[in-house]
């Protein structure tokens, strides 16, 4: 330490020492092998040296041992404001919320003192020990300058192991930096300086579209969004009024898998029996030939259309990117008017796709995420979160103390690639498919593990009572075999690999989309044309409300006006009962034939469909990057406070509630008089379902076992 040199790698040190506490006691980083267990071990090292060694530039000894210190001391109060902020909000510090100051007081104020641990004396020891050793002069000053090329040459090393760091990232997780998947990945890859310049390039962004934009560029969405706006059947009108409303997203769940039996080992197993079972009942609204609409954003950008009926971007995510700052307008509030709670149940980090933030601005009052559930090990998930059924139970003690009417999102993960690794013990079972794609062959289990999810918890709606008082919406939410992957999926479709085409990857996009309403038993298979887009106007003409009133670029499903152009999220690409166009491509969508030279009618229906879907795009794109629902003034609904909500301690909010509103508690919880109903929450595994499948197993078993005990008493006898 008393070399200019010695004394940065001294602080360097340090630095990595804390970092190394904050990700093991105060982050959740969700580490999930050795690869990213290497990257969170480095990823402090490239930029705190490069930080820190800017002091090296730096001829006379003070200026030199003082900048040193100050930026040490720097990335020391950044290190320990997010792991304070982390507590209170399980996220990181982003630039948006530090230019938004009063949430960042929120965490860091006056309540942060409730916030220190007694450990955090290990983010400050090193403070005073160093001052005690520079005034003892244990640590002698160096007067000598660095050299200017050595000093250079630490730059240098730096940069190359930032440039190697980010290379091994984007190795783990493709599209890193793009896609915006969650913030505790790229601190997990790449330290919290890194992530404090991807937050503020992800806010310079956002703030130059949004500042182009005026009250004046709301006028012609207006005209579109009233001139697009499909009427209400009034068959379907207000049929499911004041009803629960629970969505049940169907992790990369494709529509072809409905009714779909594998054949393995000489027998037909049919994947999805349940799901098929709704899907033809007299009770279920199914529709089959719903599309999805998604980008970069998958996941998000579902749910994206869903909750707001606008599209998610045409690059990266709208709720990372967005989402936490952007006007919004979304269903949990539009129903709060109408008296409703809302909730999600999501066995991953609630930081995933920026969920803890986005949910606030959609007004979701409560968000349980992983942290509410078991804990997650080898034994019970994945990389994705807690599976399936798991999640479900857990989720009951949260969902019978909600107030009554609610919308409750259950956002299901176990069904997610790679389709092999979120099943185990007695879940697996269901056959694997026979192809050269692993990711294929397992597909079709971990989707009958969901089918099976999914009916313990109707079993569950059913016996509780909540049943008769919802509707239970379910839908896909992006394909979950890649079009790359298709031409090996083919033979399972009775397709043919070598001349599969654009035309059947199009068609692939198909998800399901059923509206279950008990009571009615007017059900039907109906084979409109649509995409999720068309999802939140649908359920808001089913509860009775009005969608002309919001800004949303999707029509009603059931509206006799519904146009039938399903948009998908590249410019050009769409699909309609008569035309298909898609990578380029245009096909006849009946027959699958492509269009090379259509004729001049043909060619006009064409360009008007791409027309339509172009303008639909560019609508909900300009209401997004420029916030223009802060301008709107069509409605009453007013804007979110996001003040309001908190996702920590849930349970305590919702029995707080439940206890001030006494005999006037609607909670399942209160009106079964404090009886809990966990416990009719039964999701038997697959082995218990179908024993039959391993009798021949069990028996081969005992009797290899008997044969091994024969042996071992002969062995025994000899000895």
């Amino acid at each position: 330490m008393s070399t200019r040199l010695g004394f940065v790698l001294t602080l360097l040190c340090l630095y990595w020492l804390k970092t190394m506490w904050a990700y093991t006691v105060d982050f959740n980083l969700d580490i999930q092998g050795f690869y990213q267990a290497f990257l969170a071990f480095i990823n402090p090292i490239p930029l705190g040296l490069l930080l820190i060694g800017l002091a090296l530039y730096l001829k006379r000894s003070k200026l030199f041992y003082g900048l040193a210190i100050l930026i040490y001391t720097i990335l020391f109060i950044w290190l320990f404001s997010n792991a304070i902020y982390y507590r209170e909000f399980s996220d990181f510090v982003t630039v948006n919320t530090m230019m938004a100051s009063s949430s960042v007081s929120a965490g860091l104020g006056e309540a942060a003192l409730g916030l220190f641990r007694p450990w955090d004396v290990i983010y400050l020891i090193d403070f005073p020990v160093l001052g005690y050793l520079l005034y003892k002069k244990a640590i002698r000053i160096d007067n000598r300058p660095f050299n200017k090329r050595a000093s250079f040459a630490i730059t240098a090393l730096s940069s190359m192991l930032f440039s190697a760091n980010l290379f091994l990232a984007e190795i783990d997780r493709p599209q890193l930096l793009t896609r915006g998947f969650s913030n505790y990945y790229v601190v997990r890859a790449l330290g919290l300086p890194a992530f404090l310049g991807y937050s503020g390039n992800q806010t310079y962004q956002a703030n130059k579209e949004r500042s182009k934009a005026s009250a004046d560029d709301l006028k012609p969405v207006e005209t579109y969004v009233k001139s697009h706006y499909a009427e209400p059947n009034p068959d379907y009108y207000g049929i499911a009024k004041g009803k629960n409303v629970f969505y049940i997203h169907l992790e990369s769940f494709q529509q072809f898998l409905i009714d779909y039996k594998l054949q393995a080992d000489g027998k037909e197993y049919e994947v999805t029996p349940f799901l098929n079972s709704l899907y033809h009942s007299n009770s279920t609204l199914a529709f089959a030939n719903i599309f999805n609409q998604v980008k970069a954003g998958k996941t998000s950008d579902a749910e994206t259309m869903l909750e707001t009926g606008l599209f998610g971007l045409n690059q990266g995510s709208f709720m990372v990117n967005y989402g936490g700052t952007n006007t919004q307008q979304a269903a949990p509030f539009i129903l709060s008017k109408q008296g409703y709670t809302s909730a999600v149940f999501h066995g991953n980090a609630g930081s995933f796709w920026n969920r803890n933030t986005a949910y606030k601005q959609w007004g979701y009052n409560y968000f349980f995420d992983a942290s509410y559930f078991t804990k997650q090990d080898e034994t019970n998930s994945f990389q994705y979160g807690l599976n399936d059924k798991i999640m479900l139970k857990d989720s009951i003690k949260y969902l019978e103390h909600m107030q009554q009417p609610f919308y409750a999102k259950y956002i299901t993960v176990s069904n997610h690639y790679p389709y092999t690794t979120s099943l185990i013990g007695d879940e697996v079972g269901f056959p694997l498919a026979k192809t050269k794609d692993e990711t294929i062959n397992g597909y079709f289990a971990t989707a009958n593990y969901l089918d099976s999810a999914v009916k313990a918890f109707f079993d569950y709606l059913k016996t509780s009572g909540l049943y008769e008082n919802s509707i239970i919406v379910l839908y896909g939410d992006h394909y979950g075999i890649s079009n790359s992957r298709n031409p090996d999926l083919a033979p399972l479709l009775g397709k043919n690999s070598e001349t599969w085409s654009s035309y059947d990857n199009a068609m692939l996009q198909r998800i399901p989309y059923m509206v279950v309403i008990p009571g009615m038993t007017s059900g039907k298979i109906i084979q409109t044309f649509g995409g999720q887009i068309d999802i939140l106007p649908t359920l808001e003409h089913l509860m009775g409300i009005d969608s002309s009133k919001f800004l949303q670029v999707g029509q009603d499903l059931l509206s006799k006006k519904h146009q039938q152009i399903t948009t998908f999220r590249s410019t050009n690409n769409f699909v309609t009962p008569k035309y298909t166009s898609y990578s380029g491509r245009t096909y006849y969508t009946e027959t699958g034939q492509e269009i090379t030279n259509p004729d001049p009618t043909t060619q006009s229906e064409l360009e008007a469909i791409r027309n339509a879907a172009n303008t639909q795009l560019k609508m909900s794109d300009a209401i997004q990057t420029g916030d223009l629902l802060r301008f709107y003034t069509g409605n009453d609904l007013g804007k979110v406070d996001i003040k309001k909500y908190s996702y920590n301690h849930s349970l305590k909010a919702e029995e707080k509630i439940e206890k001030e509103k006494g005999d006037k508690s609607t909670s399942l919880y209160s009106q079964r008089k404090d009886e809990s109903t966990i416990d009719l929450f039964n999701a038997p595994s697959y082995r218990a379902l179908h024993p039959e499948q391993f009798e021949s197993t069990s028996s081969s078993e005992s009797s290899q076992s008997s044969s091994d005990s024969s042996a071992s008493s002969s062995s025994s006898s000899s000895k």
